[in-house]
């Protein structure tokens, strides 16, 4: 099965992408995952990745979807992928239809887990992780037994840069370019809204009913 998986930052779609690989066999593939492998390889592309990440700039579409194309043809994607992080506009989405129909890999599904943005600036900014061992805890809905202490190891817990109200907004305000694939994958009737505001075993059974059609 083909599936996309789209979602504000902090929507859950880190643990349900691993819960679906799991419980089909698909690998995850996520943009940064992508790239990082083909800087790795040494390849030509690889390269052409790195001038860009390492000058700062963003990578043009054309070099994104060529890194995507030579994912997707590895053997472990034979029997599908859950794509994560990628298209993020409609022209990305455009060009990717044109790749799939391509590869012979037509989309089966695109799942949108939909929190409301408060509920995520919420969920975000009470985060916190521990240094040493990297166990998360929420200062609201799963706080450690002593504040800043880890109950795991007793490491430092502390805020990511990226969990800041300030670059929350900034992530939240981000995905309003990504907003417009919602309705452009609404309309080809590939489109599955998820409510990730309920408990994670929940959302996780709203996405096996969603994919459950498709499983081979």
């Amino acid at each position: 099965m083909q599936v996309i998986l789209i979602g504000l930052p902090g929507a859950g779609k880190g643990t349900q992408a691993a819960k679906i690989q799991a419980e089909f066999g698909i690998p995850h593939v996520s943009t940064g995952d992508m790239f990082r492998q083909a800087i790795a390889s040494g390849s030509d592309l690889g390269r052409q990745v790195k001038a860009y990440l390492d000058s700062g700039r963003l990578v043009p579409d054309e070099t994104t979807v060529a890194v995507v194309r030579d994912r997707l043809q590895k053997p472990d994607a034979e029997k599908g992928f859950l794509l994560d992080g990628f298209p993020r506009t409609v022209p990305q989405a455009r060009a990717l239809d044109d790749l799939l129909q391509e590869l012979g890999k037509p989309l089966d599904r695109v799942l949108y887990i939909h929190v409301d943005p408060s509920v995520l600036k919420e969920r975000l900014t009470g985060r916190r992780i521990c240094r040493s061992c990297g166990a998360t805890y929420h200062v609201k809905f799963q706080p450690p037994k002593v504040e800043g202490v880890c109950d795991v190891c007793g490491g430092e817990l502390y805020q990511r840069p990226d969990d800041t109200e300030e670059a929350v907004a900034t992530r939240l305000e981000q995905f309003k370019q990504t907003e417009p694939l919602i309705a452009y994958y609404e309309e080809r009737g590939l489109l599955k809204r998820i409510d990730g505001e309920q408990p994670i075993e929940k959302v996780h059974e709203d996405v096996v009913a969603a994919l459950a059609p498709f499983k081979r």
